[in-house]
């Protein structure tokens, strides 16, 4: 914190030069030169950061949906990595015009319009966190603690859940890491709902959920960001692909450029390829309804 004396007969001056400078440590220490009056009561003033937005937030739509919120754990993103642009907590209205179709007879663009989502509320949580908003679009109301808890455990998270749901996130098996899309899947059914866990999933396959207004749970990277995928061997004897800050996303719309996703309770938009390259890391993991 810096102290700077205030001037009873100067007021005004050094006011009117704060405000003419901005509230910074130099400007203030400009303005108050060669001032020699008696002082009274000091100042503190405390230096405050710019903040930077890189995000680009788009507006909400007239009819926005509701969204619930929890008081939870906010899952970080990776330091120093870019991140998908921000679209806000509500989803953008679809265009009802006639839209043309690319090669494969699928719109170029589509958006699925009353899903929402919610904060994760544990660390480790988000594969329970978005598959309790993704199971309520269809229709299936699951409680996301009871989900969480029942999901097995095991050191091979193609088997079931690893480690402890508190713990860091961005570690790799054995330690602390989460689920893949075959544990979710399989207890879903337990709950009457269809899914079913894929790998290599095409990002044409994507558009078609999509264009048909199915949501599509994806295994990511943070929030959607490049990463280093390595091969693990659990007890079991398994060998499986896993990478640091394993995440999942729901996608929910795209068009030429950009594939929109609902991460905890915000929407965001990533460049094709930038998404490609991060869902690629886990082997083009995602969990679909039906069988």
């Amino acid at each position: 914190m810096k102290q700077i004396t205030r001037f009873k007969s100067i007021d005004i001056l050094l006011l009117a030069a704060l405000a003419t400078a901005g509230c910074t440590s130099n400007s203030v220490k400009a303005a108050s030169i060669d001032l020699v009056l008696s002082p009274t009561v000091p100042i503190l003033i405390t230096d405050t950061p710019s903040l930077k937005n890189t995000a680009t937030v788009f507006p909400p739509t007239p009819s926005p949906s509701v969204i619930e919120t929890l008081v939870a754990t906010e899952v970080p993103s990776p330091t120093g990595m870019p991140f998908g642009m921000e679209s806000g907590k509500t989803q953008m209205a679809d265009n009802k015009t006639a839209i043309p179709t690319d090669e494969f007879g699928l719109p170029v663009s589509h958006y699925i319009t009353n899903i929402s989502g919610h904060k994760q509320y544990f660390k480790l949580g988000c594969e329970a966190a978005a598959t309790r908003d993704w199971a309520l679009y269809f229709g299936f109301d699951i409680n996301e603690f009871e989900f969480q808890n029942r999901l097995p455990l095991s050191d091979n998270p193609e088997v079931g859940f690893v480690g402890s749901v508190n713990s860091k996130w961005g570690q790799a098996p054995p330690y602390a890491y989460g689920v893949h899309a075959a544990p979710v899947a399989q207890l879903l059914q337990e709950y009457g709902m269809p899914a079913t866990a894929v790998k290599n999933y095409t990002l044409t396959f994507l558009k078609q959920q999509i264009a048909n207004d199915r949501p599509v749970i994806v295994w990511v990277i943070g929030n959607v960001v490049g990463g280093v995928p390595f091969e693990y061997t659990a007890k079991d004897g398994q060998k499986v692909i896993v990478a640091a800050y394993e995440h999942v996303v729901i996608v929910t719309g795209y068009n030429e450029t950009h594939i929109r996703y609902l991460n905890n309770d915000k929407f965001f938009e990533a460049p094709t390829d930038v998404f490609l390259n991060s869902w690629k890391v886990l082997g083009n993991m995602a969990l679909i309804a039906g069988k």
